[in-house]
């Protein structure tokens, strides 16, 4: 095992399928000579060079559309969107191309591409570099959507993705980038549908995604700690499709749920996972499911008003503790 950064483990399935076949390329602003804004392509225009690592111009729509171009004839583009605030325009040639060419197609053209972008709060970034947009590209049929939470997954996710033949959107975190984690020494591939159990428990089951697996953790630990609760936390690291028997199965095991994500609440993860819920395991509940999330306002620059907006491990903990007392 060796122990890499987040950056690190992209960086690292980068460059061993980059390797491996030559028709695989990265594009993006800034991800070849400045080495991408988070590191996570340093040293690969170097060693492969301007054809095969490409610093485009500050044109979303324009260059993932040129990337899909590509796709149909053979090549398997990984395009870096520099944050998930700026795939706002490249939405029509994701959704309206890559998402629904095969179908359109009766399977004679495929978009085997995959879509990397950071997102969420970090430090005092203002309302349009703070977007929280996975639940778009999770509503959209035809694209698959994976989050990881750690390195080893960033290293896995982003493999596999490279030799899917769907087209693939990664939405990492900005503030996991320095996340320092277990990644194995030897090649492997993380599957790109399931969930994964992180902690076993008992009494209630949190779910959670990239970041807010951690919350998670953290809050498991207080409750178990300062109040006997054993939780069981859930990593819901693919949000399309998303996990329904995982879901199912631990809910049916602690008979109550709580969905944590740092996104606003409304038609968000939080919401299809209660569907989920609501639709499979109705009557194993013990309590109405809950959602802790961000408060529904354009993210604030002022560092205290960006912070009372998100939601933390109190508030994780909080919720638990009202369930549990019904």
């Amino acid at each position: 095992m060796a122990e890499l950064m987040y950056w690190e483990a992209i960086r690292r399935a980068h460059d061993e399928e980059m390797a491996r076949d030559p028709l695989v390329i990265c594009m993006g602003e800034d991800i070849g000579v400045a080495g991408g804004t988070y590191k996570a392509t340093k040293g690969l225009f170097d060693k492969y060079g301007p054809e095969r690592v490409i610093d485009t111009p500050i044109s979303e729509n324009g260059f993932t559309g040129l990337g899909i171009g590509a796709s149909f004839l053979g090549v398997r583009p990984v395009i870096e969107i520099m944050s998930v605030n700026f795939a706002w325009l490249a939405m029509d040639q994701i959704f309206n191309t890559a998402a629904k060419v095969r179908y359109m197609s009766g399977g004679q053209l495929t978009a085997p591409i995959v879509v990397r972008s950071p997102g969420g709060t970090a430090h005092q970034l203002g309302a349009q570099h703070s977007a929280r947009m996975e639940k778009v590209f999770m509503g959209i049929a035809g694209l698959r959507v994976v989050t990881p939470s750690t390195p080893k997954q960033a290293y896995g996710l982003l493999k596999s993705a490279i030799r899917c033949e769907d087209p693939v959107f990664i939405n990492e975190h900005e503030l996991m980038y320095n996340l320092k984690g277990e990644v194995p020494d030897q090649e492997f591939f993380h599957p790109l549908e399931g969930s994964e159990v992180v902690r076993e428990g008992r009494d209630v089951t949190l779910f959670g995604y990239n970041i807010s697996v951690h919350w998670a953790l953290q809050a498991a630990e207080v409750l178990s700690k300062q109040h006997g609760i054993e939780a069981e936390v859930v990593d819901l690291y693919t949000l399309s499709p998303l996990d329904r028997a995982g879901i199912a199965a631990s809910v049916s095991k602690t008979h109550r749920a709580i969905i944590v994500e740092e996104a606003e609440p409304a038609v968000g993860v939080g919401s299809e996972v209660m569907a989920i819920i609501n639709e499979e395991c109705f009557f194993e509940l013990d309590a109405a499911p809950l959602r802790v999330s961000a408060v529904n306002v354009p993210i604030p620059y002022n560092r205290q008003l960006e912070k009372a907006a998100l939601p933390a491990v109190k508030d994780v903990v909080d919720a638990v503790l009202s369930q549990v007392a019904k």
